[in-house]
């Protein structure tokens, strides 16, 4: 049976124990402590200091890399898009400078951009859905062809948007629908799109640029926050990016159906990014196009030489990101583009930029 003295016994073996180390640690043992703490501390500091220098050099040679694919950009780029017209379509954060340098590499590739729209917060909105749901009835009868039954708001949506980019005047190849303007309109009447400038034709192509296009540090400090936020508004918040995703999805399927050729280009820092979610679904690998790093001048040059490559029917995936089947897509020079407006159906004619849907879609 343990007893009073049991406890004081231990009780004195426990200081004991205690006395020994204090003495150990302010006598003999001191030293090598202190030694082995300032040791580790200094080799520390020095792999700390050789991993800047890593650092350092990696970026060094990456901007050279990246200012030898610039200089490189006007031969590479060269006619290769043939006048086709792109309409951009930004889904989640695409920062400015972004948007602006993927426009002037499809104007440097001999195409013309018609208009850039951004899909708002709005798109998907779970409070809104009953007004989206109105929405998309009031622009289905404006839409050929018509989604079906059981699309879905989103489908519906999306094939508004693509379509009322891409569907040319029958009779004005150069000219937008009347309907096109009309369902622009409501859109952005709606709030579910803004406009960044105006829409000057209708698109043969469509580039659909996703997020993160933003900075590693960005995105990390994206992650804290919503790690270090209340659990309620962090799932609301990861719901929302799925909802963005599922969208962005739907409107990239319908932008490769509606034109002759779609390319999806985003940032290559997340694995919830529009770009890896398509690479990681079986179905869009294969219909879709994909660019990622294009935040930087080699992921903006590749934009217009994929899209030329999806015009021509490859499909492929670029970049340094997960899932890429090549840095870079293949220099693929596009027959310049005729456009002709569309002959009475009696006559047995067809519209030449009908046949190269048809053809390279």
């Amino acid at each position: 049976m343990i007893d009073f003295r049991y406890h004081l016994v231990s009780l004195i073996s426990v200081f004991l124990a205690l006395a020994v180390g204090i003495a150990l640690g302010a006598g003999p043992l001191e030293q090598s402590i202190g030694d082995t703490l300032t040791g580790q501390v200094e080799q520390l500091r020095t792999e700390k200091d050789e991993l800047r220098v890593e650092l350092d050099r990696t970026l060094a040679e990456l901007g050279h890399a990246e200012t030898a694919v610039d200089e490189m950009a006007p031969a590479m780029l060269a006619d290769v898009l043939g006048e086709r017209r792109v309409a951009v379509i930004e889904v989640a954060d695409v920062q400015p400078e972004v948007l602006e340098a993927v426009v002037s590499r499809v104007e440097q590739a001999g195409g013309t951009v018609t208009g850039a729209v951004q899909v708002t917060e709005a798109w998907t909105d779970p409070a809104q859905q009953s007004f989206r749901q109105q929405i998309a009835g009031t622009l289905l009868e404006y839409l050929d062809p018509v989604p079906a039954d059981d699309a879905g708001t989103g489908v519906e949506l999306a094939e508004a948007l693509v379509q009322s980019l891409t569907t040319a005047d029958p009779a004005s190849p150069d000219s937008r629908a009347e309907t096109s303007e009309l369902v622009v309109d409501v859109l952005v009447e709606a709030e579910l799109i803004t406009l960044d400038g105006e829409i000057t034709g209708p698109a043969d192509a469509v580039v659909v640029l996703g997020g993160p296009t933003v900075s590693i540090d960005e995105v990390e400090q994206a992650e804290a926050a919503l790690e270090s936020a209340p659990a309620e508004e962090a799932a609301e918040e990861t719901e929302r990016a799925e909802l963005m995703l599922a969208s962005a999805l739907e409107i990239s399927r319908a932008a490769q159906t509606r034109s002759v050729g779609a390319v999806v280009a985003g940032g290559a820092l997340s694995d919830v990014s529009l770009v890896q979610r398509i690479r990681q679904d079986a179905d869009a690998v294969a219909e879709l196009t994909t660019v990622d790093g294009v935040q930087s001048v080699s992921g903006q040059v590749a934009v217009p030489l994929a899209l030329s490559a999806r015009i021509a029917g490859t499909v492929g995936h670029y970049g340094p990101g997960a899932g890429a089947t090549d840095a870079m897509p293949p220099r693929v020079v596009l027959p310049t583009i005729e456009r002709l407006a569309s002959a009475p159906e009696d006559t047995g004619a067809e519209d030449e930029g009908s046949e190269e849907q048809e053809a390279e879609g």
